[in-house]
């Protein structure tokens, strides 16, 4: 029988401080399975909003010198779940905490870390106030992009929920061998042929989109023309110095890209077709692009993610859905009542990992075994 790691703790002289781990409102269900597979019980602490909406931390107990996890997950209360964590960190911070290490098993934010159009890179926003309200390292789980590490001060184990969604494979897809995993996109083509890789079958990759709509913001139109009294509009300045510079300077035009219409770059034909990506959140382009693979010959088609964020009327659209057999997410995001109880989804516990992490983090061992056999990207 595997020894309890917190029995090979020595009996005096342990060099290592006392853990706590305190759960925040966003998915308490995911923190009692952590807590119960490290072994201790959740840390007595009270998070509530105030009749003003605010969010309100009071520790009810000592943690002076100790280490604290702190787990909070992103659900469909984004903004408060944010919130409510920085608030937690800065009362355990404020608190003489040693050690404060976030667990947050969906980092709310990481799709938006990237410059897009005239948008902000939110996430690193995130990363700057976490990491100033107190957090000492950061635990997570396949992260939208591995860069949004760098936007972090402290150090991040971006964990990897590949090890269960391919279990969860082997076990209930009898004839496995017969799928097909599939990309929605190019950009996802690393991570599908890495699973295919693994489970030893043909991988396909989508390419195009179901409809183009060009956004028109702005960005053609000419300098404005300086003008005589600021902007009161009497007569443009036409000056040696400034003539030249009131036409604008001819350059060669950027080419539009449009998309093509969707293709499948490999075969599904007679396959059970596993559609992959790290997030399902708008379902009605899988249910799509589901659709376009049974018009391909698929049998079968699954989608498969990390997180199941499933926002507005996914449970309607999924049960309605003739392409879209089965949604196999983890337990990353919490499911309302509704979406528990849907027969397509099928939630995959990853709350083993988290608890094997805290352990190692606070034995300081090593977290490398943990990342066996997975690649970078």
């Amino acid at each position: 029988m595997a020894q309890h790691f917190l029995s090979r703790f020595p009996a005096m002289g342990d060099p290592r401080p006392p853990m706590v781990i305190f759960a925040g409102q966003s998915h308490p269900a995911i923190a009692e399975d952590i807590a119960g597979h490290v072994g201790v019980k959740l840390g007595d602490i009270l998070v509530h909003n105030l009749t003003s909406t605010e969010t309100e931390v009071k520790l009810q107990e000592s943690i002076r010198g100790k280490e604290v996890y702190i787990i909070q997950s992103g659900s469909k209360k984004v903004n408060n779940d944010v919130f409510e964590m920085l608030t937690m960190v800065y009362a355990c911070k404020t608190s003489s905490a040693r050690k404060i290490v976030a667990v947050i098993p969906y980092l709310p934010y990481s799709k938006q870390c990237r410059m897009r159009r005239r948008a902000c890179i939110t996430s690193k926003l995130i990363a700057k106030m976490m990491c100033n309200a107190g957090i000492n390292h950061l635990i997570t789980m396949d992260l939208h992009q591995r860069e949004i590490h760098g936007f972090f001060d402290c150090s991040v184990d971006n964990l990897r929920s590949s090890p269960f969604l391919l279990q969860y494979i082997l076990d209930n897809i009898t004839n496995y061998r017969e799928c097909v995993m599939v990309a929605k996109n190019p950009s996802s083509t690393r991570r599908v042929s890495s699973y295919a890789e693994r489970l030893r079958v043909n991988f396909a990759v989508i390419h195009g989109e179901l409809k183009e709509e060009r956004e028109i913001d702005g960005r053609t139109s000419p300098p404005p023309t300086p003008l005589i009294g600021g902007n009161s509009g009497i007569l443009p300045v036409v000056t040696p110095a400034t003539f030249a510079c009131s036409f604008p300077t001819p350059i060669p035009p950027y080419q539009q890209k449009i998309k093509p219409s969707l293709s499948l770059v490999g075969s599904v034909k007679d396959k059970i077709a596993i559609l992959l990506d790290d997030i399902i959140d708008d379902v009605e382009p899988w249910c799509l692009l589901a659709g376009f693979l049974k018009e391909q010959g698929a049998l079968k088609v699954y989608a498969m993610a990390t997180h199941g964020i499933l926002s507005g009327n996914a449970l309607q659209i999924i049960n309605s859905s003739p392409s879209l057999d089965q949604v196999i997410i983890t337990n990353t995001v919490p499911l309302s009542d509704g979406l528990a109880l849907c027969p397509k989804i099928h939630v995959v516990d990853v709350s083993k990992m988290f608890a094997e992490a805290i352990r190692r983090i606070h034995n300081g061992e090593s977290m490398s075994a943990l990342f066996t056999n997975i690649t970078q990207d």
